[in-house]
């Protein structure tokens, strides 16, 4: 005789490990090592979920579970109820977890108990079809896209590297991008700032990309500064963003941004363009060398020319651009492995990428152990272009 399911659920229920809601909140209070899975639908998820648990709906879990979890971790899964985190609890020891437990009387005892409750970011159905290729990614889904669309990005210039960086952001669903220029749109930009139009000559910069991006994706908001940075904003416009992208074409903006990203510990992703010739790499302060470490003191003014006096292909500064862009959404999901000491160059002509390994230097006037960081404006020491 065939059993009920009633029975099919008691017999789980004692071949699985159940832990009560004060066990977890416990584990919660000690940060131990410990993952929650939500395993309810994506409207029961919606309504809140507890503290950092990762959402995989139960007709998901089997499929997805091998990219958010090993088989020895910790596992705490839980539903509305307990029935279907501890059918969920059989399954994944059947795949060889072997540390997972349901909770018993799932989400609506924690709540019930007062126990403290995450509202999630849940997209909307048109954001889902927007970002549907990112959702489908194990590395993104839904939960990297919502980190993505709270996440903000300072680019400084909205030129030839600004341009590609702040489109693919802005396409990614980036939701905030702040773009500092103090420029206006001209003619002779239009060879390689695609952010900007041949009707706009003449507009502020940080308006023209306003327009472009937003056009775009409404998701994201613009934050403009038509401002040259200096040592005395610097810190004002950097306040609130996550990580920085250096687009500035001339080396004291370089040097000050570097600076100001080592004092307030953000991430600063460097790329610089030259005639046939680009490099990119990222600056995470105490994770790596800074800008000045590999570039301890501003070159002569004669050192120091810009793309109006050298030259650079059209394309160059997008190939660069999209490889800092790249480094950008890596560092706000938290995947793969990101330029930290590593220099990466590009020849245009040959065609040809060399990486180079970048050391701290123990002596950084602005990174070392003990170094006072002090923010000047250095265009006394370097040509900034015409």
């Amino acid at each position: 005789m065939s059993a009920t399911f009633r029975e099919l659920l008691s017999a789980t229920k004692r071949e699985i490990r159940e832990v009560s809601i004060e066990d977890v909140k416990r584990l919660l209070d000690a940060r131990a090592p410990m993952k929650l899975i939500d395993v309810r639908e994506g409207d029961e998820y919606a309504g809140g979920r507890l503290p950092g648990a990762v959402h995989i709906p139960r007709g998901f879990l089997e499929l997805r579970i091998e990219d958010k979890a090993t088989r020895d971790e910790e596992l705490v899964l839980y539903c509305a109820g307990g029935t279907r985190s501890a059918l969920a609890a059989h399954t994944l020891q059947q795949m060889g977890y072997t540390r997972v437990a349901s909770l018993a009387g799932g989400f609506n005892r924690w709540s019930d108990a007062h126990l403290p409750v995450e509202k999630p970011v849940v997209l909307t159905p048109a954001q889902k079809e927007r970002y549907r290729r990112h959702l489908i990614l194990p590395e993104v889904g839904e939960e990297g896209q919502a980190k993505l669309l709270k996440a903000r990005v300072l680019l400084l210039g909205a030129g030839g590297l600004g341009s590609p960086a702040a489109l693919y952001l802005a396409a990614a669903g980036v939701g905030t991008l702040g773009i500092v220029d103090a420029d206006v749109v001209d003619l002779s930009n239009l060879q390689r700032q695609v952010l900007h139009t041949h009707e706009r000559a003449g507009q502020p910069k940080v308006e023209s990309a306003r327009a472009t991006l937003e056009a775009l994706n409404p998701d994201v908001k613009v934050v403009p500064f038509a401002e040259r940075l200096t040592s005395q904003n610097v810190l004002r416009i950097l306040e609130g963003f996550d990580l920085v992208l250096d687009g500035g074409d001339n080396f004291p903006t370089r040097y000050l941004l570097n600076d100001a990203c080592v004092m307030q510990g953000k991430p600063n992703l460097h790329g610089s363009i030259f005639r046939f010739e680009g490099q990119v790499t990222t600056f995470v302060p105490g994770q790596g060398p800074c800008y000045r470490c590999l570039y301890p003191s501003p070159p002569p003014p004669e050192l120091a020319p810009s793309c109006a006096e050298a030259g650079v292909l059209g394309v160059l500064p997008g190939i660069i651009g999209l490889f800092q862009a790249n480094e950008a959404l890596k560092l706000l999901l938290g995947v793969g492995e990101p330029l930290v000491g590593r220099l990466l160059t590009f020849d245009a002509l040959g065609t040809r990428f060399q990486e180079l390994k970048l050391r701290r230097d123990p002596k950084c006037p602005v990174c070392a152990p003990g170094a006072k960081v002090e923010l000047i404006d250095y265009e006394r020491f370097c040509a900034a272009p015409a």
